[in-house]
C-alpha cells in the first residue's frame, strides 16, 4: 500500500511538474526534433492547407466534368478474342478413371465419335448382344403369338424368367423378358420360334448387325453367353443401339423400368442408369466371366443426346456415370469452339478489302495503281 501511494504522489507531482506532456491523443507538437502526431484520427488533406504544388498535382488527375467524354477503345481485328472455352479435353487423363477395357461415346445426332478407347478391338458382348435378339423378335412375331418352350431353352442359366418346358408364353412377355430382365430363357425360345435353332437364329443376328453398319459383330448365341467366335465391338454397339432406338416400338420396351406379364409377373429392368443417371432413354447391360460387365445405352440432356457403350468393365456404373459427364460436357465444348470458329471466320471475311484497294485514314478508298 505505501508503495502504491508513493507512486500516485510522484505521479501527480509529475503532471504539476511538466503539464504540457500529457496531452490529448488527438493533438501534435513539434519542438525541433520530435513531431508528435495522433494515431487515432485519419488523415484527410483538405485543399486548402496545401501547397501550391500538391494542389496542382492532384487537380491534374481529376477531369474537367464540362469537358470530359468516355474514350472507347476499339479491339483490333488482328487481336485474338479470348475462346469462351479456354479449358481443353484430355483424352488421356480422362482414360485414367475407366476400369472399362473398350469404350465409345457417339453424337446421337450427328454421328461424331466424341471419345474413344479401344473402339474396335473385338470382345465378348455378354447380354448386350439381347438387343438384336429383341429387335428381330419384334419384326418378326406379334405380340400374342404363342411361343413353346424347349428343353434347351428351359435349360438356360441365370440370368432367366423360368420358363416352363412343354409351356407356351406370349411373344409380347417374351421380348420385355430378354430386354429388360436379360432372360436367358426367353432369348432362346424366341430363336428357336422364328429360325428353328438357336445356331440359325444367330446368323440371322449376325446379317442384321451387319445390315445396321455393324461389319465386326458375329454372333453364336442368342443371348450373348459366352462362345467361341462370338464378338462385337464397342463401336458396333453404339452403331446397334443407335438404329435400334429408331424403332418406336423398341424405344418403348427399352424405356420401361417395369412391366406385368400375362401370366402375372412383374419384369424389372436391369438398366440402374434408368434411375440413377439423369437423361438416360434406355440400356442393355451384360455380364459373364469372359466378358466382364458390358453396357450400351442411350442419354438426352440440353437438347443434346450421344450413345454410351463398354466392353470389359470391371466397375460398370462408375464408368457409365463418368462417360456420360464427359460426354455431354465434351459435345458443348465441341459446339461452342465450333461456333467461335465459324463466328471468327465470317469476322475475316467481312473485315479483309479486296486486293486491288488501298484503305486510307479518312475511310476513303483509292484504287491501287
Amino acid at each position: 500500500m505505501q508503495k502504491a501511494a508513493a507512486c500516485l504522489i510522484l505521479f501527480f507531482t509529475f503532471a504539476l511538474v511538466f503539464p504540457h506532456t500529457v496531452q490529448s491523443a488527438t493533438n501534435s507538437r513539434t519542438d525541433g526534433r520530435i513531431t508528435v502526431l495522433s494515431t487515432d484520427h485519419k488523415f484527410s488533406p483538405v485543399e486548402n492547407s496545401l501547397s501550391k504544388v500538391r494542389r496542382d498535382i492532384i487537380s491534374s488527375y481529376k477531369p474537367e466534368q464540362e469537358n470530359y467524354t468516355p474514350v472507347l477503345l476499339n479491339r483490333s481485328p488482328g487481336t485474338k478474342k479470348k475462346p469462351a472455352f479456354s479449358f481443353a479435353y484430355s483424352d488421356t487423363s480422362f482414360r485414367k478413371k475407366l476400369s472399362a477395357r473398350s469404350a465409345i461415346i457417339i453424337d446421337a445426332k450427328t454421328g461424331r465419335e466424341i471419345y474413344s478407347h479401344n473402339p474396335d478391338v473385338p470382345r465378348q458382348p455378354a447380354s448386350t448382344i439381347k438387343v438384336l435378339t429383341g429387335l428381330i423378335a419384334i419384326d418378326y412375331l406379334k405380340n400374342n403369338s404363342l411361343v413353346p418352350v424347349s428343353n434347351w431353352a428351359a435349360s438356360m442359366p441365370r440370368s432367366k424368367i423360368y420358363i416352363k418346358e412343354g409351356r407356351s408364353y406370349y411373344a409380347n412377355d417374351l421380348i420385355n423378358a430378354v430386354l429388360l430382365a436379360s432372360a436367358n430363357d426367353a432369348s432362346v425360345a424366341l430363336a428357336e420360334k422364328i429360325a428353328g435353332s438357336e445356331s440359325g437364329f444367330a446368323k440371322m443376328m449376325t446379317r442384321k448387325a451387319n445390315e445396321l453398319g455393324a461389319r465386326s459383330t458375329i454372333c453364336k448365341t442368342a443371348s450373348g453367353l459366352t462362345a467361341k467366335g462370338q464378338q462385337t465391338t464397342a463401336r458396333d454397339l453404339a452403331v446397334i443401339f443407335e438404329k435400334a432406338m429408331q424403332h418406336q416400338e423398341f424405344k418403348n420396351r427399352i424405356m420401361a423400368t417395369k412391366v406385368r406379364t400375362y401370366y402375372g409377373r412383374t419384369l424389372r429392368s436391369h438398366n440402374k442408369a434408368m434411375w440413377q443417371i439423369s437423361g438416360s432413354l434406355g440400356g442393355k447391360t451384360g455380364y459373364t466371366w469372359a466378358a466382364k460387365q458390358t453396357y450400351v445405352g442411350k442419354f438426352s440432356r440440353n437438347d443434346q443426346e450421344i450413345i454410351v457403350a463398354i466392353l470389359g468393365s470391371r466397375n460398370m456404373w462408375r464408368d457409365i456415370s463418368r462417360l456420360v459427364d464427359y460426354g455431354f460436357k465434351k459435345t458443348q465444348w465441341l459446339q461452342l469452339a465450333a461456333a467461335n470458329e465459324n463466328k471468327s471466320a465470317s469476322q475475316k471475311k467481312s473485315t479483309s478489302a479486296p486486293a486491288d484497294l488501298i484503305v486510307l485514314n479518312d475511310n476513303k478508298k483509292q484504287t491501287n495503281l
